[in-house]
C-alpha cells in the first residue's frame, strides 16, 4: 500500500520542478529578447553591434549631437566646444564633459560606462581605444558625396534610436529645400567660400568640406579652388579681386573655436581689393555662423539652417 504522505511529496515536488523549469526557460526567453535588441551599424571605422535606444550616449560629432537633438533624443556626454546658439545647452556642466573634439578624455568616459560611443573624422583615431569601453560608431560624413552620405548617417541613428519615421520626414523636407535653393542658384551668379584663421584666408571649392554651397545646392564657383581633405587653398586679397565673385560667404575659424586675439573676419576682408568685388558693392558679403559650420556640419537641424543661410543670400 502506497504511502499517501509520500506520494503528495512526489505531486508537490514534480509541481515545484516545473515551476522552476518554467521560470527558467521564461528567463532563458527574455535573455534572448533583451540579446535581441542590438543592431549591427556599418560605419566608417568598421562594423559594430549596438543597443537598440542606448541609455547613455556620448557623442564627439556635434552633427549626430544636432541630429539626435533634432530627434529629440537625450545625450548625456558632449566635448568641450564652442556650441552654436542652437545647441547652447551642452555647454552646461549637467552633461558630462568627454574631453576636447579632437582628444577624448579616457578616465571620464570609462567612468561614466556609457552604452554608445559616436566619432567621427576629428576622433577617429581614438577609435580603437574607445571601442574598448563601449560599442562605437564613427559617423564621418563623406565630403565628397556629403548628402547621400549625412543621408546614411541620419538613417542610421533613425535606426538605432527606433526614429525612422522622423528622419524619413526631415530628409524629406530637406530635399524640396535643396531643390528649391538650386533653382534660385541657377540665376544667382558665382559664388565664393572663403574661411579666415589668425588673419590668413584660405578658400573653398566644390569636393570641399564646404563644397554643400556648389555640388549640392547648385551655387556656380568663382573660381577653381584646390582642396586637400579638409583644408581649403591659400589665397590673397588679389585672388578675391580677381575672381570677382557675386557672392562672398565668409566662416571665421578664430571664432569658431573661441580663438581670441585675431583680426576678426570683418575686419580681415576690409580692403579695397574686396571692397571692389561685385559681392561686396551688391552687400552680398554673408557671413556665415562659423561654429555651425566650422563645428557643426551635417545635422537635421543644422542642414536645414546651413541650406536656409544660402538660400538668403542668393535671394535677397
Amino acid at each position: 500500500m502506497k504511502n499517501p504522505l509520500k506520494s503528495g511529496l512526489l505531486v508537490m515536488t514534480a509541481a515545484v520542478s516545473m515551476l522552476a523549469m518554467s521560470a527558467c526557460g521564461q528567463q532563458t526567453d527574455a535573455a534572448a529578447d533583451a540579446g535581441a535588441e542590438t543592431i549591427s551599424i556599418e560605419h566608417a571605422s568598421g562594423t559594430t553591434e549596438v543597443p537598440v535606444n542606448p541609455e547613455t550616449v556620448y557623442t564627439f560629432d556635434l552633427g549626430a549631437l544636432d541630429s539626435l537633438t533634432a530627434l529629440g533624443v537625450e545625450v548625456d556626454g558632449v566635448p568641450e566646444a564652442v556650441y552654436p546658439k542652437s545647441l547652447a545647452q551642452y555647454g552646461d556642466d549637467s552633461y558630462t564633459k568627454i574631453g576636447s573634439m579632437k582628444e577624448p578624455d579616457f578616465e571620464a568616459i570609462s567612468e561614466g560606462a556609457p552604452d554608445l560611443i559616436i566619432i567621427s573624422g576629428r576622433t577617429a583615431e581614438s577609435y580603437g581605444e574607445l571601442s574598448k569601453i563601449a560599442p562605437t560608431i564613427d559617423l564621418s560624413v563623406d565630403a565628397a558625396a556629403p548628402v547621400d552620405s549625412f543621408k546614411e548617417v541620419s538613417t542610421t541613428l533613425g535606426q538605432i534610436f527606433d526614429k525612422e519615421a522622423e528622419v524619413d520626414d526631415k530628409l524629406a523636407a530637406l530635399d524640396t529645400k535643396i531643390e528649391d535653393t538650386k533653382a534660385a542658384a541657377a540665376d544667382a551668379g558665382t559664388g565664393l567660400v572663403l574661411m579666415t584663421s589668425g588673419g590668413e584666408m584660405t578658400a573653398y571649392g566644390a569636393g570641399s568640406r564646404f563644397g554643400i554651397v556648389h555640388d549640392v545646392l547648385g551655387v556656380q564657383p568663382a573660381a577653381d579652388v584646390k582642396s586637400e581633405g579638409p583644408h581649403g587653398e591659400a589665397i590673397s586679397h588679389e585672388f578675391i579681386a580677381k575672381t570677382n565673385p557675386d557672392h562672398l560667404f565668409v566662416i571665421d575659424r578664430d571664432s569658431a573655436i573661441g580663438e581670441s586675439g585675431g583680426e576678426a573676419a570683418s575686419a580681415v576682408l576690409d580692403n579695397d581689393l574686396v571692397n571692389g568685388t561685385k559681392a561686396a558693392k551688391n552687400d552680398s558679403i554673408t557671413y556665415l555662423d562659423s561654429a555651425s559650420w566650422y563645428l557643426v556640419g551635417y545635422g537635421l537641424n543644422n542642414t536645414d539652417a546651413m541650406i536656409s543661410a544660402v538660400q538668403a543670400a542668393i535671394t535677397k
